[in-house]
C-alpha cells in the first residue's frame, strides 16, 4: 500500500466500527450503509419495510461487507431498543449512528390535519429523539465516544414552501441536534446532520412538479440535483473519529449551493 492509500486509510476508515442506520432502507441512507460497510464498518440496517432493509444488506453482503437487516418502527421505543439489543447480542457494541427516516408532504397549510402533522413529526423528528435515548445511552455506557448523524434538509430554516410540517420538523432536528452535541461533548460523542440539498427520492416526487423543479433549479447554483453517492464523503468525514474529531454541534450541507443563494 502506498503512502497516500495507508495515509487515507488511517483517516477514514470504519474498521472495526459497529454502525447503526435507521431508515437505510431508503436510496440515501441505503448508499450511506454501503459505503460504511465498504470502509469497514459492520452495518445494521433499521427499516420500517424490512424488503427494502434486507434488500441493501445483500448488497453490502455482495460486495463482501457484514451487515444485517432488522424492520424496526423507528417512533417506538420498544422496537428500537430491541434492536439495540440485538445488535449487542451479535456486535457488543454500537459506534456510529445514522438516523434517516422521514415523510414528506406539500399539504396546504389550512388542510393539514392534527393526524397528518403527528405523523410528520413523529416520523421526522420523535423518531430521532428516541434513537438518540437508546442507542446514545449504549454509547456513553460504553464509555469510548461515537458519532451520531442526524439526516437534516434544505428545508430547516429559511423553510421552503409547499412543506410546512416537514419543514417544522427538520428545523427541530438541527435543534435536537445542537443540544444533544454541547450535552454529550464530555462523552467524546459528537452529534451533527447532514442537510442534503435535493436529490430525488420516493418521499419527495410526488411533489417535484415541472414549475417546483424549475423553482429549484433557478436557485441552485450548480443547476443540477444531487446524486446519492454524493452525500458519502461528508458522511464518511463525520463518522471518522480521526477526520472530525472536533467537529460536533454542525449542520453540514450538502446541497449544491442551494441555501448559499438569494437573488
Amino acid at each position: 500500500m502506498s503512502k497516500v492509500a495507508q495515509y487515507l486509510v488511517e483517516l477514514f476508515s470504519l474498521e472495526g466500527k459497529v454502525a447503526v442506520i435507521i431508515g437505510g432502507g431508503g436510496v440515501l441512507a441505503g448508499t450511506v450503509a454501503k459505503a460504511y460497510a465498504k470502509a469497514g464498518a459492520k452495518v445494521a440496517v433499521l427499516d420500517l419495510n424490512k424488503d427494502n432493509a434486507e434488500q441493501r444488506v445483500q448488497e453490502i453482503q455482495a460486495e463482501g461487507g457484514t451487515a444485517m437487516a432488522l424492520a424496526v418502527n423507528a417512533t417506538s421505543r420498544r422496537e428500537l431498543e430491541e434492536a439495540d439489543r440485538r445488535i449487542a447480542e451479535a456486535w457488543g457494541r454500537v459506534d456510529i449512528l445514522v438516523n434517516a427516516p422521514g415523510i414528506n408532504s406539500a399539504t396546504p397549510f389550512f388542510e393539514i390535519s392534527e393526524e397528518e402533522w403527528h405523523k410528520i413529526l413523529d416520523v421526522n423528528l420523535k423518531s430521532m429523539f428516541l434513537a438518540c435515548q437508546v442507542f446514545g445511552k449504549r454509547m456513553i455506557e460504553q464509555g469510548q465516544g461515537g458519532s451520531i448523524i442526524n439526516f437534516s434538509s434544505a428545508s430547516s430554516g429559511p423553510p421552503l414552501s409547499k412543506v410546512f410540517t416537514y419543514s417544522i420538523s427538520k428545523a427541530g432536528v438541527n435543534n435536537l441536534t445542537q443540544w444533544l452535541a454541547r450535552e454529550w461533548a464530555p462523552y467524546r460523542i459528537r452529534v451533527n446532520a447532514i442537510a442534503p440539498g435535493f436529490f430525488p427520492a420516493e418521499q419527495n416526487r410526488r411533489i417535484l412538479t415541472e414549475e417546483r423543479i424549475a423553482d429549484i433549479m433557478r436557485h441552485t447554483p450548480m443547476k443540477r440535483f444531487g446524486e446519492p453517492e454524493e452525500l458519502i464523503g461528508a458522511m464518511l468525514w463525520l463518522a471518522s473519529d480521526k477526520a472530525s474529531s472536533f467537529v460536533t454541534g454542525h449542520i453540514v450541507r450538502v446541497d449544491g449551493g442551494f441555501t448559499a443563494m438569494t437573488i
